[in-house]
């Protein structure tokens, strides 16, 4: 049904809604959604809950992942996937766009754009791919104190601590940090960045029961596991954050070279979303139906 009418909005905020879906027994897999056509693709698909990556964000304007965009460039994305799907999404919060105050400010903003829950790392500016070699960490009292003040500002947002300590301060160090994050207000952790399935569960068994995220990004240093093995290392929410970019931006390329070398998209049809189908996941015969001014489209007779 269309965001457009009531009955289609859901009566709880998202973060409640967030959190009771983490709280289940099963896995809450979140793909990542760059726009909301994405979003609405993937809600279509069956997925109740939707994650926006920082990078796939950048990437989709243009620019890299390295802290450059601002939260109120953020908030648009949010309100589009949020507005298109109606799901919790889980949005990358960067390192808070500054210190505490900054954090307050972009709770309050994620949140007020329909945001449900956010993750918020211990990089220092210039933040880099979790998945990078010469990341910078922050003084862990001091990403601490975001949390809190992530938690302070919060109405309903889930908030998750990302730790990107384990690749140059080892499992003690990430344990460590991950502890202080959950004293602070956390609500769960992402330890990013670890490089076995082994670390994945040793990580969860000195967490003791804490709800963990785990990060499923093709090209980087995590081995290739699927949501039901994360599931049974420890972990309660697992992000393929860049996933459908990658493929969109793929298929993209192979069209603007076919267009380029034959004057014609006629040889890419089978790899094209059609008319119908856009048309349906937009819900146009619904928006039409809503006002009786608007004539009902009639599909045009495809060539052959």
């Amino acid at each position: 049904m269309p965001y457009l009418m009531s009955a289609d909005l859901p009566d709880e905020p998202a973060g409640i809604r967030f959190r009771r879906a983490v709280e289940r027994r099963e896995i809450v897999t979140m793909p990542g959604v760059h726009n909301g056509m994405a979003a609405l693709q993937a809600k279509k698909t069956g997925f109740e809950a939707l994650y926006l990556s920082g990078a796939a964000m950048t990437a989709s304007m243009g620019i890299p992942d390295l802290g450059m965009i601002t939260v109120d460039e953020v908030a648009f994305f949010i309100r589009q996937i949020t507005r298109a799907s109606g799901l919790p999404l889980l949005v990358d919060g960067d390192t808070g766009y500054g210190e505490a105050l900054n954090v307050m400010h972009m709770v309050r903003t994620f949140e007020d754009a329909g945001a449900a829950a956010v993750h918020i790392e211990d990089q220092l500016l210039p933040k880099k791919c979790g998945h990078l070699n010469d990341k910078k960490l922050a003084n862990p009292h001091d990403m601490a104190a975001k949390i809190a003040a992530a938690a302070k500002a919060r109405r309903h947002l889930y908030i998750i601590a990302r730790t990107d300590a384990a690749a140059s301060e080892g499992m003690d160090g990430a344990v460590a940090r991950a502890k202080m994050f959950m004293d602070a207000g956390a609500d769960a952790i992402f330890p990013e960045a670890l490089t076995t399935a082994d670390m994945f569960r040793e990580f969860a068994e000195r967490m003791d029961g804490v709800p963990l995220l785990a990060n499923m990004t093709e090209f980087g240093r995590t081995p290739y596991m699927t949501a039901s093995e994360f599931e049974a290392l420890g972990y309660k929410m697992v992000i393929f954050p860049v996933s459908s970019l990658r493929v969109a931006n793929k298929a993209q390329e192979r069209l603007f070279h076919t267009l380029k070398q034959t004057g014609s998209t006629k040889n890419e049809l089978e790899n094209m979303q059609t008319r119908a189908e856009l048309y349906d996941t937009i819900g146009l015969a619904e928006y039409e139906a809503l006002d009786a001014t608007i004539v009902s489209t009639v599909l045009p007779t495809p060539e052959k």
